[in-house]
């Protein structure tokens, strides 16, 4: 089960609309009694979930061991893997935190979970947020993102021994960069030659105003599959000299690179400074991705959807992009702020997932 990112909005009956209120603390509780409502209407609960990624807010970074305690309290036993992502801001301003979860109520395989905070589920294996530091908690690579990311990698690794796995099981990358790191970002696809393959992953590189930690440059979230990694490509061939591939199956599950509206083919960006222009044409080549794969619009599951604070004004017109363009049931979806895009006239980028039949 994939659900949507839920921060603590409400409907206000007295003033009629909604709003988001209360501390940190206040803001969990109100965003996971959401998520628990829906995980129960999907006949699951708390217990079946298996990854957990927290979108905070600057002023959240700083308030974070408060969503710690209480997302202890909500799950017990349980130790969901977690990802923390910094963001610029959230769509509803005055939520510190949005959090959204992926479940499995039937999972093929269990395994006990290391002491890493990684967590497999149903053949795939979930990794936690991984930064570049070393054991005891200090940076490693100070002012060098390569370095760091090499450090950063070095980590998976050793995180997938324990599920007897490597790097070439990896179906998906998350990184996020600091402004500090964006001038050098271009190098760390040697990183990935060096680590990666012979299949890569797909992926979505997102700047943020700052990450987890002082002085981290860049840090990292990883996907791995027990099912062999096959390519999914519609033809493009400019991919041949990335580090990371438009679509990847493994099993039944489609993983899909976070895209732009810049041009597959010539790398040009199309439709500048029109969101709704952009949303239209990313959303088609999501779609020839998964039509590729054998699939088609109501095999996309979940998106998640970045927005650059200069076009919030009109990110409505996404949403409409979407009603005529994806059709029901609705993939689950998440909006976010970023700081920028990697491209500079890029307003939107969609990181989708699809599960085919």
């Amino acid at each position: 089960m994939y659900l949507s990112g839920h921060t603590a909005s409400e409907f206000d009956k007295t003033k009629k609309h909604i709003v988001v209120h209360g501390d940190m603390a206040t803001q969990v509780r109100t965003a996971y009694e959401k998520i628990g409502a829906i995980l129960e209407a999907a006949g699951g609960s708390f217990s079946d979930v298996v990854r957990i990624v927290e979108y905070l807010k600057p002023e959240g970074i700083e308030r974070y061991s408060e969503t710690a305690a209480v997302r202890s309290e909500v799950f017990g036993s349980n130790s969901p893997t977690v990802n923390t992502v910094p963001v610029k801001s959230l769509l509803r301003p005055d939520a510190l935190i949005e959090i959204e979860v992926t479940a499995a109520t039937h999972n093929s395989r269990e395994t006990v979970q290391p002491a890493s905070g990684a967590k497999e589920s149903a053949g795939l294996v979930f990794l936690p947020t991984i930064m570049p530091l070393d054991r005891d908690g200090n940076l490693i690579g100070a002012n060098d993102i390569v370095a760091q990311t090499e450090a950063v990698f070095s980590a998976a690794a050793t995180m997938l021994r324990d599920f007897d796995l490597g790097l070439e099981h990896v179906v998906k990358t998350v990184d996020y960069i600091s402004p500090d790191g964006l001038a050098n970002y271009r190098d760390t696809g040697d990183v990935r030659r060096s680590f990666l393959g012979p299949v890569y992953p797909a992926a979505a590189g997102i700047p943020m105003p700052q990450l987890i930690q002082p002085e981290v440059l860049i840090q990292y979230d990883f996907i791995a599959s027990r099912d062999t990694p096959v390519a999914i490509n519609p033809g493009w061939s400019r991919y041949e000299k990335l580090t990371y591939n438009p679509g990847v199956r493994a099993g039944d599950i489609l993983f899909l690179a976070g895209q732009g509206s810049m041009n597959p083919e010539t790398g040009d960006v199309e439709y500048r400074g029109d969101i709704g222009s952009q949303a239209e044409y990313i959303y088609g080549n999501i779609l020839k991705v998964i039509k590729a794969a054998g699939g088609s619009t109501r095999n996309l599951v979940k998106t998640i959807e970045y927005v650059v604070p200069s076009a919030l004004s009109n990110y409505r017109d996404v949403g409409i992009v979407r009603s005529q363009v994806l059709s029901e049931p609705f993939p689950a979806s998440t909006g976010l702020i970023c700081e920028a895009l990697l491209r500079q006239d890029m307003l939107l980028e969609v990181d989708p997932l699809a599960v085919l039949d």
